[in-house]
């Protein structure tokens, strides 16, 4: 099935609280090159930022909206009538921009962080979204694996009540940023030790290291020692310098014993 955006029988609450605008807008104002807006249903972001004075890029599915959004917008804003999943980031960098639906933001932020050719991403999502990919409360398997290449930050809690219709929960406002230096240098193999270790069975992360990851005893002792994290810790307890340090400790070549 086709995802929708801008349609609220599909999972899309309008913002309409101006001081969230403001603060978005202040955000995107902050940073340079053009926007790439994800969904901006009848323009509320849109018309705001375009008064920014940057080429504007805005992935409209519905038809409709799509269509009189372009009618009613300058000449820098380009409107295009597609599903932002399908939408190839390409050119110079840009900054995207969003009011995510809520249904689909797993899929969304999937699709953004294995797109290139962005710097930043300021979206709205709902709130326990945007805390656990900041890693507030516990980091999930999804920032965790991407967390050396991207950085997270909440920057506020957006009453439901800014929505229209209200949604069941309160949104939140997620700044990520591309790390212009990534804490790891193997995504690949990264990525594939990140899952092993958040899917391991164990008492802790200790055990799982040593008994599902395969971590030699002494090394995940020694490592959870130097780094101060207690042995009953779970993976998502991590902060994405504390896994860059894992992963390195556990890549690092070992000496093998003289005969």
């Amino acid at each position: 099935m086709s995802r929708q955006f801008g349609r609220h029988e599909l999972g899309q609450n309008f913002l309409v609280d101006r001081s969230v605008i403001a603060d978005i807008e202040r955000i995107v104002a902050a940073t340079e090159g053009p926007i790439l807006e994800i969904g901006p249903g009848d323009g509320a972001l849109t018309r705001p930022l375009s008064r920014l004075g940057r080429p504007i890029t805005a992935v409209e599915l519905d038809p409709r909206r799509a269509k009189r959004l372009a009618e009613q917008t300058p000449r820098h804003v380009m409107v295009l009538n597609e599903d932002v999943l399908f939408h190839r980031i390409s050119g110079t960098p840009r900054v995207v921009v969003g009011n995510v639906p809520f249904h689909i933001t797993t899929s969304t932020l999937r699709w953004l962080l294995a797109a290139p050719h962005w710097q930043t991403a300021v979206l709205l999502v709902q709130w326990e979204v945007a805390r656990r990919r900041a890693g507030i409360g516990g980091a999930s398997l999804l920032t965790a694996r991407v967390w050396p290449w991207f950085a997270f930050e909440v920057h506020s809690r957006v009453d439901k009540r800014a929505f229209r219709p209200v949604p069941t929960v309160d949104g939140g406002l997620l700044v990520v940023h591309r790390r212009p230096t990534p804490l790891v240098a193997e995504r690949d193999p990264y990525q594939r030790f990140v899952q092993t270790v958040f899917t391991g069975r164990g008492y802790g992360l200790r055990e799982i290291l040593t008994r599902s990851a395969g971590v030699p005893a002494p090394v995940a002792r020694d490592w959870l020692r130097t780094h101060r994290v207690p042995a009953n810790a779970l993976p998502r307890d991590l902060t994405a310098e504390q896994w860059a340090a894992l992963w390195r400790s556990v890549r690092r070549p070992r000496r093998t014993p003289s005969p």
